[in-house]
């Protein structure tokens, strides 16, 4: 109670419903004069009873800031902001970041509470520094066996326990020597990125190395790739649909952009799906979502999408009018085709829709034989077909 203002100290004992976890709960316990309602789970499933002591004051209590990884972005799908009133305190990423010295806006600010741990790949570069909130007492070791298994074993962790609390404590260890034991499952972790030599580290921009992908050799190569993310040309927020997904190499780069990005994985081979579920562990792009399935009748009751890459299926005749009608109005449609019949379709796509029509042709040095003379060899020409839809 002592980190509570007046106020808020005043608003808690004026509630006639006070709602939060039991830790929460149990700390405010000398204030509260009115009903009590610990977090149900799903916690969802709180909202029927807030809602119904609307008029009346009601007390939400939340660690830090309600709406950094908090509950207030719940809250405020179900109350309109003029209804609520905030009282954020310092977030754990302030609290850890005052006692670690490390500047917010330098810093790579992640939650892995309720998300998967590979959502940190993405941030994992050498020299870079992560906040990260846990999901429990076992996250900080968890997270060290993916450090070293990445070749990230001499990364130092600090595990920041109970932060402004009495049972505070901030231990500082590398992945690879990591011995904390006894962890609270209230904690924030602290890590700076040393990569050792051969170290899995993503780059920053398209066009992954072939190698980081599991696949059968239905893969769009990394050249390819890289025009292909451009030609996308990922937004804001917007959905991808990956049509033909193989590897999940398109869907899993178009992930990587931006964290607010979405995407959805159409494959009917069960093997490959499973390739690219492995794939976008992997790389840092876990919220890649899979239907398998064959197209156009696996995309019943998805959402519509911002923008669509075809990669496989053109030969099937009603795949792409289903495509077309999906895709919002003013949405972006990118297809590849490597055979003359799939070429012929795209050209003739384009001759009734318009957009633009390239052909990528890509050539890699090798060896001639068993000479050690080099000669380009190149590989099989992609059409590409680019168009808006009005």
């Amino acid at each position: 109670m002592a980190g509570l203002s007046p106020v808020a100290q005043q608003l808690v004992s004026a509630a006639a419903l006070v709602v939060g976890g039991k830790r929460h709960l149990a700390l405010a316990d000398g204030l509260i004069t009115g009903k009590r309602l610990a977090w149900p789970s799903p916690i969802g499933e709180a909202m029927p009873e807030i809602l119904s002591h609307r008029g009346q004051p009601v007390v939400v209590l939340a660690s830090g800031d309600p709406f950094h990884y908090g509950v207030g972005d719940m809250m405020m799908r179900a109350v309109p902001p003029e209804e609520m009133l905030c009282l954020p305190q310092p977030s754990a990423f302030s609290l850890a970041a005052g006692r670690l010295g490390w500047s917010l806006q330098d810093t790579a600010l992640v939650s892995l509470h309720g998300r998967a741990l590979e959502g940190i790949v993405r941030h994992l570069h050498p020299g870079a520094r992560i906040l990260a909130l846990s999901w429990d007492g076992t996250t900080p070791a968890k997270l060290a066996k993916l450090l070293v298994e990445r070749g990230l074993g001499g990364s130092t962790l600090v595990v920041c326990e109970s932060l402004g609390g009495a049972q505070e404590k901030v231990r500082r260890t590398t992945a690879a020597g990591f011995d904390l034991g006894d962890v609270a499952a209230l904690n924030t972790i602290g890590v700076e990125v040393v990569a050792g030599e051969g170290a899995t580290v993503l780059g920053l921009v398209p066009g992954l190395e072939d190698a980081a992908f599991e696949h059968d050799g239905q893969l769009t190569k990394r050249e390819v790739r890289a025009v292909t993310l451009s030609a996308l040309a990922p937004r804001h927020g917007e959905l991808l649909w990956d049509v033909g997904l193989g590897a999940g190499s398109i869907a899993v780069e178009w992930l990587l952009r931006h964290p607010s990005l979405r995407a959805i994985g159409f494959e009917s081979d069960p093997k490959r799906a499973g390739h690219a579920a492995r794939n976008a562990a992997a790389l840092g792009a876990p919220d890649l979502q899979i239907v398998q399935g064959r197209a156009p009748e696996s995309f019943a009751g998805q959402p519509a999408p911002d923008v669509v890459f075809v990669g496989g299926g053109l030969s099937n005749p009603g795949l792409f009018d289903a495509v077309w009608a999906a895709l919002k109005p003013g949405g972006r449609l990118v297809a590849n085709g490597v055979s003359l019949a799939t070429e012929a379709r795209l050209i003739d796509w384009f001759g009734r829709h318009g957009g633009e029509l390239v052909r990528l042709d890509v050539s890699r040095a090798g060896r001639a034989g068993a000479t050690s003379t080099f000669v380009w060899r190149s590989a099989a020409p992609i059409v590409q077909w680019r168009v808006r839809k009005p």
